[in-house]
């Protein structure tokens, strides 16, 4: 919150809190990952009877913690992979802030540098914060890209990436893919692994798999448009420990009914409100209903919920779709990696690895056992994979010795591989399709990463915005005061880069002059 350009969205006014109504009203919240868990802290602190539903035994959703069992009998942590938290999660860090004002449960993470397959390497070390001399910096000391491809650069087809306005880039880039909009701006193809890709990647697609609207907000969100942009932090102990145990607490305390192991099968609209049915045939009867369930179980609610919606937004629930699955592969080593070595690697050009990470570095829990056994505890990522296989494992290791040949001698004393594939698709052309934060159902509301808010966030911060929409829309229903958002800026924050974008729009020329 060190960004003097971030941008206020202030609530809807209304009651202080939902004792002063004639009646407490009751949300469900079905989903427990940080949308879910955004929206049930956000009802919650207005007095609103929270009842929280979470599939799985652990809060978190695609951020969730939990405990491993090792060969020997020790328990130790494992999730879902690396997770950036940056500091222009305004949202997200807000929320985090009710269990620890000073955010102590994060440590910055200095650099997380970039190599390709030719061993070049790119990093984030020592950039200036103001845009546009972030990028600047970045590109003019990069071994990647040099002077001249900049001057080769199509301004005029780049300059959607200098004047981002949200939702309008949508309208304009969304129907494209990044891959071919990367080849529209002659973006160099090397700089394209290390400058660009990093950012699909976030999303677990590959660039012609990803909206180009999509890539230039992302551009926008981290380069262009914040301060705060480059600089992220992580957790300091597996997620469960640092985050979601605490803020399960906290909602306990703020009366919200927490039901973990608890999947919802249907919701049903009786005129009066909704009665929420769970697998095992329990109800609940609620004034407002928030899904915010990953696209799959969102599509399985819906469809089990045959009264719901209208439609046409039934069909577009049914026509949203997940990225390609993504693996994530821990492996407990026997002995350390090199001390230089970073936390974390991202890598292009090196298929099918994306990304190292060595959790010894920054979780406590990896800390400990790496310094009790003498070993290293590392992680790697393949994402837009077809499926989990030995052959794939076998390649990922590979990789991993190619560019830390210390670990190649190193044994095995445990791992753990995971596939996935629930995060959202957003593709060319999905956000014009894309159900939103409202419903056609009063007193329904979604929220997650893959719904639709026409507000510059991604990810996570994604996920925690829709949450507290979702929260605020219930509450201006009921008449109860909502509550703050903030983002970077809605549009490009120079506007130096927006005349000269202005200025490319209207001519033909071909460099940035």
């Amino acid at each position: 919150m060190t960004d003097h350009r971030r941008v206020l969205h202030p609530a809807t006014p209304g009651l202080p809190h939902a004792a002063y109504l004639a009646a407490r009203p009751t949300v469900a919240v079905v989903g427990a990952g940080i949308a879910g868990l955004a929206a049930a802290t956000a009802l919650a602190e207005r007095g609103v009877q929270v009842h929280l539903y979470e599939r799985e035994p652990h809060l978190g959703g695609r951020v969730a913690g939990w405990t491993e069992t090792l060969p020997d009998g020790t328990p130790t942590a494992m999730n879902r992979g690396f997770h950036a938290f940056f500091r222009q999660y305004y949202n997200l860090r807000n929320m985090l802030r009710r269990i620890d004002t000073d955010l102590d449960m994060f440590v910055p993470l200095d650099d997380y540098p970039l190599v390709d397959g030719d061993g070049r390497r790119d990093t984030f070390r020592g950039l200036p914060r103001t845009p546009p001399f972030n990028a600047m910096a970045f590109a003019l000391r990069s071994p990647t890209f040099r002077v001249r491809d900049l001057m080769h650069l199509d301004a005029k087809a780049a300059a959607p990436l200098a004047k981002v306005s949200v939702p309008q880039t949508y309208w304009q880039l969304d129907e494209q893919d990044a891959e071919s909009f990367l080849q529209d701006i002659n973006f160099p193809v090397a700089a394209r692994h290390l400058a660009f890709e990093v950012f699909s990647r976030s999303f677990f697609t590959r660039p012609e798999a990803l909206s180009a609207a999509e890539l230039a907000t992302m551009f926008h969100i981290y380069f262009l448009g914040s301060s705060e942009g480059l600089v992220f932090d992580v957790a300091t102990s597996n997620f469960d420990v640092a985050l979601w145990r605490p803020l399960e607490r906290y909602l306990r305390r703020h009366d919200v009914q927490v039901r973990t192991g608890t999947a919802v099968h249907s919701v049903t609209a009786d005129g009066t409100g909704f009665v929420v049915t769970d697998g095992s045939g329990g109800t609940v009867r609620a004034d407002g209903v928030v899904i915010a369930a990953e696209v799959p179980g969102l599509q399985r609610i819906v469809a089990d919920s045959p009264g719901l919606g209208d439609p046409e937004w039934r069909y577009r629930i049914g026509e949203l779709g997940s990225a390609a699955p993504f693996v994530v592969r821990r492996l407990w080593l026997d002995r350390p990696v090199l001390a230089d070595r970073p936390a974390f690697l991202g890598t292009g050009g090196l298929p099918p690895l994306d990304n190292i990470s060595v959790l010894n570095r920054y979780e406590a829990e990896a800390t400990s056992w790496a310094q009790r056994t003498g070993g290293a505890v590392v992680e790697l990522h393949a994402y837009s994979v077809t499926e989990d296989s030995a052959g794939l494992r076998a390649q990922l290791d590979a990789r991993l010795h190619e560019l830390y040949p210390e670990t190649a001698g190193a044994g095995v004393v445990h791992e753990v591989t995971l596939c996935h594939s629930d995060c959202p698709r957003l593709g060319p052309g999905d956000f014009a399709r894309r159900p939103t934060v409202r419903t056609p159902q009063e007193g329904l509301v979604l929220a997650g990463d893959g719904i639709r808010i026409d507000l510059p966030v991604a990810l996570m911060e994604r996920a925690a915005t829709t949450g507290l929409a979702a929260a605020n829309a219930l509450l201006d229903r009921f008449g109860v005061r909502g509550h703050d958002m903030y983002t970077v800026p809605v549009r490009g924050r120079s506007a130096v880069l927006r005349r000269l974008a202005g200025r490319a729009d209207r001519s033909d020329g071909r460099v940035w002059a």
